[in-house]
């Protein structure tokens, strides 16, 4: 089978059939912001895209998108979900983003530790990234996982089923490191039995209110969230707002429609 570090080919697709609500919500809650400061057209770059959903809404809503994912699989989702964009397949903590519009992380991919290199450091080095690929007025839109995922207990356990698929997730905290760990079974049906897929996904933690400070130690505006739009986010979850300051300005990409 492919190695890859996260989300093969049978988990990706349970997370695209199952898990999509959020990553629509967070592209309408970005074209809400966008169109308020006057921003119509322009490059969005989703570090962690996912399967494409975000960036079909985006497309939809005439903006040009660029998509990042260390998932192959995710990728491969997403070009057929959105031909229109542009997708690579890199870690968001090795990506240059283009000078572009707005750029946007949504669920949890600042937290996954696929890459070796992902952590704190690696986190302001990408915040510092993205402000300066970003034009005056831009926005970063992201959400994240912080302390206290598990309460009480250290760990749990939960399972969630879908139409011809099904998810195990043991999670466990460690609250001293923040850091959780999802050992994750997905099956999927393959005619008439399931093929089983085990994956571990390490996953850091980030409280709400140090990185909106690192954030705005960059120059960001930075505004914590609880939801997007109607759609509240899980408990122990947050999202943040960080804009440019200054006058909006709408950057293209060549090469893309």
């Amino acid at each position: 089978m492919e190695r890859m570090p996260g989300y093969t080919p049978d988990l990706a697709f349970i997370h695209d059939a199952g898990f999509g609500n959020l990553a629509r919500a967070a592209a309408a809650q970005l074209i809400r912001l966008l169109r308020t400061r006057n921003i119509t057209s322009g490059l969005v770059v989703e570090l962690g895209c996912g399967s494409g959903i975000g960036a079909r809404e985006l497309l939809q809503a005439r903006y040009q998108v660029l998509g990042v994912d260390i998932s192959p699989s995710m990728i491969r989702l997403a070009r057929r979900q959105a031909p229109a964009a542009e997708f690579l397949i890199a870690s968001l903590f090795r990506f240059d983003p283009p000078p572009c519009t707005a750029v946007t992380a949504i669920g949890e991919s600042i937290n996954y530790a696929f890459d070796r290199s992902a952590g704190r450091r690696e986190l302001r080095r990408l915040f510092r990234r993205i402000w300066s690929a970003l034009a005056p007025g831009g926005v970063f839109l992201f959400d994240f996982a912080e302390p206290g995922q598990i309460r009480g207990a250290a760990r749990v356990t939960r399972h969630l089923l879908g139409d011809g698929w099904a998810v195990l997730v043991d999670a466990e905290e460690d609250r001293e490191q923040r850091i959780l760990i999802r050992r994750i079974t997905s099956f999927r049906q393959a005619g008439k039995l399931y093929r089983r897929t085990d994956e571990t996904h390490r996953v850091r933690l980030y409280p709400a209110a140090e990185l909106a400070a690192e954030l705005r130690a960059v120059g960001f505006r930075a505004r914590i969230f609880r939801r997007y739009g109607k759609l509240p986010l899980r408990r122990g979850h947050a999202g943040i707002i960080a804009t440019k300051p200054g006058r909006p300005v709408s950057h293209t990409r060549s090469g893309t429609t």
